[in-house]
């Protein structure tokens, strides 16, 4: 076994901007952040390479703790959220574990909406914490289940007076919840070259690459995306994972950070979350496998000596009825079907649709690429 690098770490101010817990009795918010990192090498790298993962499974719903209590603790502040005011937001699940521990912590009723894309596990998990969860039964006819999400939600906010919607797609509260995981990392770390994050609302890419890009002006921004998503200029298709990938358009997707964005496949993604499990014991779902893939790619083919940082947002335990279930995977094509050794490249973003793991290093708002096309009809 090769000996893993010295990690020197950087004096961290504390940071004032961390939740407060809205009772002096309640511990809960004291469970979210300070997540360990893990070195990932083998069989992913080849020995003495590897990248560092941000096991952000640690915290008790996932990644989107953060951002849920942030996101509350500001709207209290500014008076957007009444004291018992109904919370009720679109969630493909990990956002709504973290607005569950929110509405527990400040004392609002959630409700939640989502497809059928959700877990049952993930479905009763949330019913347990206290969440009121309504299913959509039809995705929208361009905007996918996202939209149809988006509407129902629309229609519950028009039947309950006082009621508050997080809007996580457009929030800039959920961009800077993420400061305190950028600082923890810059603490771990010491340095870092590049960050590898998967894309879904683009709160933790953009607001963990902004606080890292002041500390290291030099940092690349790898972002993650799965086939069928509409985020980085791609047709929107139906699409099997969840957790990473948008049928609309977020505004908070950083897209001016990004140096190169990939697609991933979902047996691709599964290959990789099963290898994490059985090598290092710390795996987790659809966006794990496909940032682990990416980050393993980037250290075998990055010079030696390049410290990267790959975010793993949840564990594995919502995912055992999907990826680490042989009966669904075979069901769906999924088994059996390794990854390239990399990944194809595309010059633009709408070059082609692509399929399998791809990738492009130039990247834009595909809402601009959409005008230029336009214009170029109209002449």
């Amino acid at each position: 076994m090769h000996s893993l690098p010295t990690l020197p770490t950087v004096p961290v101010t504390p940071d004032p901007t961390r939740v407060r817990p809205a009772r002096a009795d309640s511990g809960m918010p004291g469970l979210v952040g300070n997540t360990p990192v893990l070195h990932i090498s083998e069989p992913l790298t080849p020995p003495g390479r590897g990248f560092w993962a941000k096991l952000e499974g640690r915290n008790p719903g996932g990644i989107k703790d953060r951002p849920a209590l942030h996101m509350v603790e500001r709207a209290r502040a500014r008076g957007e959220l009444r004291p018992g005011g109904r919370i009720i937001e679109s969630t493909s699940g990990t956002l709504g574990l973290g607005l569950a521990l929110a509405g527990m912590v400040y004392g609002h009723p959630v409700t939640l909406v989502t497809d059928p894309g959700l877990e049952p596990s993930m479905t009763r998990l949330l019913t347990a914490y206290g969440a009121g969860v309504e299913l959509v039964p039809e995705p929208h006819p361009s905007g996918g289940w996202q939209q149809a999400r988006r509407d129902r939600v629309a229609r519950l906010l028009s039947e309950h007076p006082g009621a508050w919607c997080p809007d996580q797609y457009n929030n800039p509260d959920n961009t800077s919840a993420y400061l305190p995981l950028a600082l923890e990392l810059a603490s771990q770390l010491g340095h870092i070259d590049m960050l590898v994050c998967s894309v879904g609302t683009g709160g933790h890419s953009a607001g963990v690459s902004r606080v890292l890009r002041q500390l290291y002006p030099e940092l690349r921004l790898v972002g993650v995306d799965t086939i069928g998503s509409t985020i980085f200029g791609q047709p929107a298709r139906p699409r099997l994972m969840r957790g990473l990938g948008s049928s609309i358009y977020p505004r908070n997707v950083a897209y001016e950070q990004f140096s190169e964005v990939h697609w991933v496949a979902p047996g691709e993604a599964v290959w990789t979350c099963r290898r994490l499990a059985a090598s290092h014991y710390a795996t987790g779902g659809w966006s794990v496998g496909a940032v682990a893939l990416v980050a393993g790619w980037l250290s075998r083919t990055e010079p030696a000596g390049t410290r990267i940082a790959a975010v793993f947002p949840d564990g594995p335990q919502r995912y055992l009825e999907t990826v680490y279930d042989d009966e669904y995977c075979a069901a769906h094509g999924l088994l059996d079907a390794p990854p390239a050794d990399g990944p194809e490249t595309v010059r633009r973003l709408d070059q082609k649709e692509v399929t399998a793991w791809s990738r492009c290093a130039s990247v834009v708002d595909p809402l601009t690429l959409r005008e230029t096309a336009s214009e170029g009809a109209g002449r």
